[in-house]
């Protein structure tokens, strides 16, 4: 079998600068734009030095001392990468050009009030601006939604996102002391995941949790996406299994009326160095049993989905596409889901005690 999964790249590519030179822009953004063959014209950190040693490991020409240095040095059609924590998103799109397009990490914003502040100030100033919800674009989810948009595993009534891992947070330090940890920061990858295929739920059930031992505001969480009687949408994350890797889990699966697909995320198993992924499924045949087969999928969560968030800004901004998926319109409805899911796992289930 074939699939179309690669993304799209430009005709034309700009000019990139980046904001913030943290572990993610080496890890992921750089070795992203390098393989797609983008130009990353400057970088511009609080740090000097962090960022003047990705301008020498990557090639990047010219090294910034702050936004309104980067800004002034920039043509026109520059791409903002904008890779800071979300309190500096304000201050820092007040300073970029009024219509100039804008990649930021995710999440957008800390809380909704800070996704509001977000986009008031993009609007203001008519920003092309986009978050970088690049799972939805990571290879094997771009295999995943071309079978299923073709019809092949018929009417999909289960999604289900399920991480059991040991995930080193000391290596995420302004991260890991977040009054949110899990859901804000890691599994709202999961549910603009599964908004990017059913668009928004009807409500959330949620629970996010802490470990007993560890100094971390939560690090697992449960959160259940209401589609009505018939979609059944799960994640489930524990990232406190302290186990080995022998029984370590990290998939998605879908399952339709006539097949399933199940894909590994081997990124997070062993992160950052991670495993091999693997993308799983089956067609039902009423000529015999059903049958698994793996489909070989070039590229990986990192960094071949941040050439897709960043190809679909690139697009948009020049003219080749009219559609922005990720446009912070629409990671707006992702963040309220999640503030949903925090009231829920605060106010708690229906009591038991004095109602039964």
């Amino acid at each position: 079998m074939e699939i179309d999964y690669k993304p799209i790249l430009p005709k034309k590519t700009l000019p990139i600068v980046i904001i913030g030179a943290g572990g993610i822009v080496g890890d992921a953004h750089l070795p992203a734009y390098r393989k797609a063959g983008f130009e990353v014209v400057g970088i511009t950190n609080r740090s000097r030095a962090k960022a003047e040693k990705l301008a020498d490991q990557f090639g990047i020409p010219r090294v910034y001392d702050n936004i309104t240095e980067a800004v002034k040095d920039s043509p026109a059609d520059t791409i903002y990468d904008v890779t800071i924590m979300p309190p500096q998103f304000v201050p820092t799109l007040k300073q970029l050009p009024d219509k100039s397009a804008v990649l930021m990490q995710k999440p957008m914003g800390d809380c909704f009030s800070q996704s509001r502040e977000i986009l008031q100030v993009c609007r203001e100033k008519q920003l092309d601006a986009a978050i970088n919800c690049q799972l939805r674009v990571a290879p094997f989810v771009s295999a995943a939604r071309c079978l299923i948009d073709s019809g092949s595993i018929g009417e999909v009534y289960d999604m289900e996102v399920k991480v059991t891992v040991q995930t080193p947070w000391e290596l995420f330090p302004l991260v890991k002391i977040h009054p949110r940890l899990e859901i804000q920061y890691h599994s709202i990858h999961y549910v603009d995941l599964i908004r990017s295929f059913f668009g928004a739920p009807k409500s959330v059930m949620a629970k996010t949790l802490k470990h007993p031992t560890k100094n971390l505001s939560s690090s697992r969480s449960t959160i259940i996406m209401d589609y009505g009687d018939t979609l059944r949408a799960v994640i489930n994350t524990n990232h406190d299994h302290d186990f080995g890797p022998t029984q370590q889990e990290s998939y998605i699966k879908w399952e339709g009326t006539n097949g399933a697909i199940k894909v590994k995320m081997g990124l997070l198993m062993d992160y950052p160095h991670g495993v091999p992924d693997a993308f799983d499924y089956c067609l039902l045949d009423e000529d015999g049993p059903p049958q698994w087969q793996q489909l070989p999928i070039e590229g990986s969560w990192f960094p071949d989905a941040f050439i897709g968030s960043m190809s679909a800004l690139m697009r948009y901004k020049s003219g080749e596409s009219t559609v922005l998926g990720a446009r912070v319109e629409d990671v707006m409805r992702t963040m309220a889901v999640v503030e949903a899911a925090y009231q829920c796992s605060d106010g708690g289930g229906t009591l038991i005690e004095n109602n039964f």
